[in-house]
């Protein structure tokens, strides 16, 4: 019984020094600094599974190309009309825009408690007419899904609209 005890006060202080860390902004990671559209592509998704990108397909040495395949977004009006409305959902949502423009947006969405940060992209694809997307997580190299659950949600917020 002494053993459970201490363990359980043990595994609580670890908890508690966790959050504190996180709260501390210690779990940001730094803002990558390659984002962005090159040459038609947004940047490839991550090689560990922590991320998604519509254009994952475009990378065919990637690694985790079939873990982070996404479909693009179809449009809802014209595509900056819809890049708009994304900004409004992310916003929405809790999202800090960094950059936003009538093609391109770009925004960070922090974990509430944790405050870990991930990068999220839409790019108006005027070829395809479909808005491309890119998920990603800074630091770890897994995220149990929750950029991909993003991705979807979004969607379902804009064909709502």
């Amino acid at each position: 019984m002494f053993v459970v005890k201490w363990f359980v006060i043990v595994l609580l202080v670890v908890a508690l020094g966790a959050v504190a860390i996180g709260q501390a902004g210690l779990l940001k990671g730094h803002p990558p600094t390659q984002l962005g559209v090159r040459d038609g592509r947004l940047q490839p998704p991550s090689t560990t599974p922590n991320s998604v990108s519509s254009q994952a397909g475009l990378y065919p040495e990637h690694t985790m190309r079939a873990y982070a395949s996404v479909s693009p977004y179809k449009l809802k009006g014209s595509g900056p009309a819809t890049i708009a409305k994304l900004k409004g959902i992310a916003e929405d949502m809790g999202a800090e825009v960094v950059q936003s423009a009538p093609d391109y947006l770009y925004a960070e969405f922090t974990t509430p408690v944790m405050k870990f940060v991930d990068d999220v992209e839409f790019w108006f694809n005027p070829v395809d007419q479909v808005i491309e997307v890119r998920s990603a997580s800074r630091l770890g190299s897994k995220d149990l899904g929750t950029n991909r659950d993003r991705i979807e949600t979004i969607r379902r917020r804009l064909n709502a609209l």
